[in-house]
């Protein structure tokens, strides 16, 4: 019931929540009420789940009773918690894109990109240090305590900063659909005849996602334990594999490995972007105020620059050439290596889907017609009939006329990232179906490292593949499959995009 919370919910609340959003009218806009209330909803969940005992204690004095309303708490708890965040992360990227022009799009997803990597750091940091010892036992006397504690406060403080610093459009007249569909189902409806009728080149977007995914979800879940077997397989000593706390010391291990892939992500976030070419870029007189040399130079470095779209391609194919060689892998240290090299190519994974996928949902939902005579995406599912008049959040802004000279409203992200993400859960089903056969099959029972109820003559083998490494070969396979699917989207014509814009 735990576990399935994450794949459920991001199955099932991005999508829902990012219709909801696309058609919500309020004088604050249509994502940030979402975020803000979701937001208090996380940290709320997150506070009972440091707290779920106290809690309870409050009206139970039963140990038993006790016992089983702590669990059946932490339980709700957790599902609010893993729900709420989904919709704070799907209005989120939504916002971005309703926000930010097509030039503007692959910058945005960059910074995104960007301070999730300072996010990462930040927990992981906080989980390393001590937490009751430099801060004392007041307000939580363990270290799980603390960190939901600092958790909760960071998500409230950077959403209430995200909501007062952003000017957000407000949709101002909704047409609901005509015929015999009904409210009832309405928002079901909308989702599956999108999903039907996505435009080619997001299909092509989603389903290098999914192949993708089907490589990084057992990379994310089992690359430390992996590290962690690796060692305890071949470089741990005799006194270390006898020892009572050996799934502790394999736990470290992965841990420091998790933590060096941590950093490469975060410079990464933080340096790549400045090596890929921006259309921001393109025809700008950026360099115009420096020395004619150093103009010069850049722009000869700025023509040699290769696109986003090469750089995913590049992304998928160091994620296979790394986890190819993980059956291979006899040292911890190597597999270390391998672990931290996948952090460019995920640093790549959580930027370019966002910024293309905004890019088209800018050209789905833009003006019409360019001066070049070019048509742009028109809307392709009935479930989608919403005309937007908006204006600026302050109440300050022309309306949305509907003409040519209208801006991108952007009323379709919600429901179009709700789907990308229906491409990045459904690869987690997929990638737990291909674990269990390989564990049944090459690692039947305990792992042989782990193998302390069998004959003294079977401990510790090193013998015979490892089946965390068999997953993560498959995932290399399954990343050369999403090569090849990003290959398609620069197969796939660009619609014309309106200059009047």
């Amino acid at each position: 019931m735990v576990w399935i919370a994450g794949p459920l919910s991001g199955l099932v609340v991005q999508p829902i929540v990012g219709v909801l959003s696309d058609q919500f009218r309020s004088k604050w806009g249509r994502r940030r009420p979402f975020i803000f209330v979701c937001s208090c909803i996380v940290s709320c969940g997150l506070v009972t789940l440091g707290f779920t005992k106290e809690i309870v204690s409050l009206f139970v004095s039963d140990p038993d009773t006790l016992r089983i309303l702590t669990i059946v708490l932490a339980v709700i708890a957790l599902y609010a918690t893993d729900f709420a965040i989904n919709a704070v992360m799907s209005c989120s990227r939504s916002l971005v894109v309703d926000t930010l022009p097509i030039q503007k799009q692959q910058a945005g997803a960059a910074w995104q990109s960007r301070m999730a990597s300072v996010g990462h750091i930040m927990g992981y940091g906080a989980g390393a240090i001590d937490l009751v010892k430099i801060f004392g036992p007041t307000l939580g006397d363990t270290q799980f305590k603390k960190l939901t504690l600092v958790a909760s406060a960071g998500i409230l403080f950077s959403s209430c900063v995200t909501c007062w610093a952003v000017t957000e459009r407000i949709l101002l007249v909704k047409l609901t659909q005509k015929g015999a569909d009904g409210r009832r189902f309405k928002v079901f409806r909308q989702i599956w005849s999108t999903l039907l009728t996505l435009p080619p080149r997001m299909q092509a977007i989603c389903w290098a996602v999914f192949w993708s995914w089907i490589g990084w979800f057992p990379f994310l879940i089992y690359s430390s334990t992996w590290v962690g077997e690796t060692y305890f397989r071949y470089d741990a000593p005799t006194d270390t594999k006898d020892s009572k706390d050996a799934l502790g010391d394999m736990g470290r291990v992965g841990s420091a490995a998790l933590t060096v892939y941590s950093i490469v992500t975060f410079t990464g976030a933080w340096v790549l972007p400045l090596f890929v070419r921006n259309p921001d870029d393109e025809g700008g007189d950026a360099t115009s105020y420096l020395p004619e040399s150093i103009a010069r130079f850049l722009e000869r470095f700025e023509k040699v620059k290769p696109d986003l779209l090469t750089v995913w391609i590049i992304g998928h194919l160091m994620f296979a050439g790394a986890m190819s060689l993980a059956p291979w892998a006899a040292s911890f240290r190597f597999a270390t290596l391998l672990v931290a090299i996948c952090g460019i190519p995920w640093t790549i994974a959580m930027w370019a889907p966002t910024a293309f996928l905004g890019v088209e949902v800018n050209r789905l939902t833009g003006a019409t017609t360019g001066e070049s005579g070019g048509a742009s995406y028109r809307r392709l599912s009935a479930g989608n009939s919403v005309e937007m008049a908006a204006m600026s959040a302050d109440r300050g802004g022309p309306a949305d006329n509907g003409t040519d000279e209208a801006c991108s409203s952007g009323e379709l992200s919600g429901v179009y990232f709700g789907i990308l993400n229906i491409y990045t859960t459904l690869p987690q089903f997929v990638g737990t179906f291909i674990s269990t056969i390989v564990f049944a099959v090459f690692e039947p029972g305990k792992s042989p490292e782990l193998a302390t109820e069998a004959d003294p003559s079977e401990h510790h083998r090193t013998d015979g593949p490892n089946a965390i490494a068999i997953c993560l070969f498959i995932g290399a396979v399954s990343a050369v499959g999403a090569a090849y699917a990003t290959s398609r989207l620069a197969r796939l014509s660009e619609p014309a995009i309106s200059d009047s814009r």
